[in-house]
């Protein structure tokens, strides 16, 4: 049975559930929530932990074990649920009904995406198939992206029948994919706010696995191999996130000239930015890998800015975004970003902004310029602690090449000259 036939009615299932679900005890939303988003005509299940009442409700998501993402603010009155998130500039509004939460979750109210919950109860929890297969490690998913990729990495973390998963592609991960064993397949999701993904994966007598994956995107039918079994059929590997986009001339300088949020234009021929380390980093406050990175480009900053570090982010957002800011404010605010932080234009205006890069089509990329302005190198990407190892070694690399280029004076970057 195709997955959205399968997951409609496991939508309807769950429709009978909602409707012969307790009351809640004093109209209360305190507590931890089983919930689904409706995408592309999938539900979705992940966790939500709400606190508070009255006009002052709180929540987190879940990516894996860890609370992520919590509300700005929130009211819970009469009833009537709603939180906002305004890094994401998106809004959770549900209605309480005979211990139900009915509502929806976005930004834009004309696609934002159907929500339900019922209050999690762990004796509810279907238990693991005990003969689940071992699956854990790395895997290449094949694949032909709009980016040119044609696999990306699948990283498989397992505990007896559970699993942590990510799909790493050249622009990042998808988060930390959670689930387990159940009829002869994996069951496996992923909600945070933002990028919801559901993939059922099912292992093969070849060895290799089949993933039906529904996300914000499409839904998309895969197959994943592990590395040596792809290269013995002569399949390429994973794009390699340090060549994936490269500069037309790399003896001239990046050159870029914008305005920070309170309009004060900022160039790459500005006083503060000569003689040093410059990250010149392609972001977007709608891009979940960007909101990855932000913490870690921040950490950096405060760690290398006296030695010589600048970092300036070149943001692009869609119109309505542009026409406030409030998001670019909010996801600023959120991760205490103290390096320069400019509004460079809209998504579709990447590559007239940006000339002289080729092949720039990844949220975020970032270039890296050494103390004689020319880009040393371009990182497509970014990875999260979904990724396990894949994501320490490339923080590690950029560790080590940014401590590399802050070695260098002027004189030597230059060759001597």
């Amino acid at each position: 049975m195709p997955i959205t036939a399968r997951l409609k009615l496991g939508g309807l299932s769950l429709l009978a559930m909602l409707s012969l679900a307790l009351s809640a005890p004093g109209q209360s939303v305190d507590g931890v929530w089983d919930a689904t988003v409706s995408v592309n005509n999938v539900a979705v299940p992940f966790r939500i932990e709400i606190d508070g009442t009255g006009p002052e409700v709180h929540s987190y998501f879940f990516n894996g074990g860890d609370r992520v993402n919590p509300s700005n603010s929130g009211t819970f009155q009469n009833g009537s649920l709603v939180l906002n998130f305004d890094s994401y500039a998106t809004r959770l509004e549900a209605s309480l009904k005979d211990g139900a939460l009915i509502g929806t979750y976005g930004g834009d109210p004309r696609s934002a995406y159907p929500f339900q919950a019922t209050r999690h109860d762990s004796s509810l929890v279907a238990i693991p198939d005990p003969h689940a297969p071992d699956i854990s490690g790395l895997w290449e998913i094949q694949v032909k992206s709009p980016k040119g990729e044609a696999a990306w990495h699948f990283v498989v973390n397992q505990a007896g029948a559970k699993i942590d998963a990510a799909i790493l592609r050249v622009d990042g991960d998808t988060g930390v994919l959670s689930g387990s064993y159940k009829d002869g397949m994996f069951l496996l999701s992923h909600f945070t706010g933002e990028r919801p993904f559901y993939v059922e994966l099912t292992p093969q007598s070849d060895g290799s696995l089949r993933l039906q994956i529904a996300s914000f995107h499409d839904t998309q039918n895969l197959i994943a191999l592990r590395p040596a079994e792809a290269r013995s059929r002569n399949l390429p590997p994973p794009d390699d996130p340090t060549q994936h986009t490269k500069v037309k001339d790399s003896s001239q300088p990046l050159r870029f000239r914008f305005p920070d949020v309170n309009g004060r234009m900022v160039s790459s021929t500005d006083e503060q930015l000569q003689g040093k380390v410059v990250l010149v980093n392609i972001t977007g406050s709608w891009c979940p890998n960007c909101h990855d990175e932000a913490p870690f480009l921040e950490e950096l900053y405060r760690k290398y800015h006296g030695l010589g570090l600048e970092i300036v982010a070149l943001d692009f957002e869609p119109a309505e975004q542009l026409k406030s800011l409030s998001r670019v404010r909010a996801f600023i605010t959120r991760y205490g970003i103290e390096y320069t932080y400019l509004i460079a234009g809209e998504p579709s205006q990447l590559n007239e902004k940006i000339p002289q890069a080729e092949n720039l089509n990844a949220w975020p990329t970032t270039f890296f310029i050494g103390r004689n302005g020319l880009v040393r190198s371009i990182h497509t990407g970014f990875t999260s602690r979904a990724s396990g190892e894949l994501d320490s070694r490339l923080k590690d690399d950029v560790r080590s090449e940014v401590g590399q280029l802050l070695s260098e004076n002027v004189h030597a970057a230059t060759g001597g000259k």
